[in-house]
Order: structure tokens, then sequence, then C-alpha cells
């Protein structure tokens, strides 16, 4: 007689349940392979398609293993490489972008080898080099699991990515003409490479329960954010990654 495991008894089905968090993990590095393709041939708009849908990968891949206790160092350092690609490659490339547009010169996709390259805009790969920094530093700090000690690499790229979508649209034709000032984009690049990397503490989007009172700060900033895209559109990205240091700044002096 054929005997029939329930399907939450078996084996193969806890198994996968359990992979569950790492499977979206690595949807999270497919949505950044995808986005560096779009982003070397200068489709922005695509790569910052995947890109978003990476991080709503990266967001909820903890959240899951939280929620079925499979929480493991695989899914740790398995989180941090596939950030490495979505958030550091990513805006890394779309920075050189940035550049070799204001320099006057051809996209990356369509450069001619190496002899007229301007070297100048691999600046923007810094961008990249002090994510890796950042994510590296992060596996290894005690001190960041409940909190994050500098810009999270998602809420970098964020940023990164919102200044050539508002180059697109002429409503926002006066950020267009100040983003194509080679100077101005490499004083942006140093300061997303510091704020990667600065001392500063920062409440962690991660919630362990779903209360307000002990979550009201981040209730307070997702509602802000919500009605800050809805009323600026693109524009509130940078103003978003600015509230969200802001918030975190006057959450520590409340604090101490």
């Amino acid at each position: 007689m054929i005997k029939f495991v329930p399907i939450i008894e078996n084996p193969f089905f806890m198994k996968l349940i359990k992979f569950l968090p790492n499977l979206l993990t690595l949807l999270n590095l497919l949505s950044g392979c995808l986005a560096a393709v779009y982003a070397v041939n200068n489709q922005i708009q695509f790569a910052v398609l995947f890109v978003m849908l990476g991080i709503f990968f990266d967001f909820f891949d903890g959240f899951v293993a939280r929620l079925l206790h499979v929480q493991s160092e695989l899914g740790t350092q398995l989180d941090s490489l596939a950030d490495m690609v979505t958030s550091g490659v990513v805006p890394g490339i779309v920075m050189t972008q940035m550049l070799l547009k204001a320099s006057s010169q051809e996209p990356l996709g369509f450069t001619d080898g190496f002899e007229n390259f301007p070297y100048l805009a691999l600046i923007g790969f810094t961008i990249t080099l002090a994510s890796c920094y950042r994510l590296a530093n992060f596996n290894i700090d005690v001190n960041q699991k409940d909190n994050f000690i500098g810009l999270p690499t998602p809420a970098n790229t964020l940023f990164i990515l919102s200044l050539p979508l508002m180059q697109m649209y002429e409503e926002y034709y006066y950020v267009s003409y100040i983003l194509e000032n080679e100077y101005l984009l490499i004083l942006i690049t140093i300061l997303s490479c510091y704020m990667l990397n600065a001392k500063i503490e920062l409440f962690a989007l991660k919630f362990k329960s779903f209360g307000f009172s002990e979550n009201k700060l981040k209730y307070i900033f997702l509602t802000l954010s919500i009605l800050l895209i809805i009323v600026l559109k693109l524009a509130a990205l940078p103003i978003i990654i600015l509230m969200y240091l802001a918030l975190s700044m006057i959450s520590n002096s409340r604090n101490k």
C-alpha cells in the first residue's frame, strides 16, 4: 500500500522552502546582471528597472529567511555577492556612462577599444570599489545587525541611478544641465564613496515585527517617501536619500 506523505512534511518540499531565501537572492543577482548589460549599452531605463527588481528581491530575501527561521552564513555571504553586482557594479557603470557623456565621448558600449578612451571617466568605477569594501566590511562587522554603519549600497545605487533618469525628462532640464558638468559628477562620486564607508549609524529597513511603536521611525520614513514620490516623482529619489540620512542622525542624537 502506497503511503502518501503530507506535502508540508515532504523532505523535498522542506528543502525547497529552506532554499527560498537563497533563490530570491539569486534572482537579485540575475536582475543585477541584466541591469549591467543594459547599463553598458546605455539603456539606462531598463538598467534602472532591473536594479529596482533586484532591490525588491534583496529586501525580501532576508525577510523570508527570518520568517522561515532559515537564516544562514551562506545566505549572508550570498546576499553580499548579489548586492555587489546589483548595487556595486551597476552604479559604477552608470556613473562612468554619465562621465563619458559629460566629456562628449562615446558610451561604454560603443567605444572603439582603448585608443581614445577617456580614462578620467573610470573614476565612476570607484563607486564599485567603495561598494565592494563596504559590503565586505558589513559581513564581518557584528555591530551592523540591526543598524547600518555608512550608507547601504542599495540606497546609494538608487541615488546614483536617479541622476541619469532625471536627465531624460524635460521637466528636469535644469538638473540635466547641471549634471553635464564632469567635475560635479566627480564630486558626487567622491561623496558617494565617502558615504558608503562613513562611520555614521543609519537605521535599517528590517522589520522583526510590524508593531508601530518599535518601528515608528521606519513607518514615518516609508510614508514620507511614498508622498514625495507621488508629488515629485523621479526628483524625489535624491531627496529621500538625504531624508534617510537626516532622520538617522536625528534618531542617533535622541538616543544618546
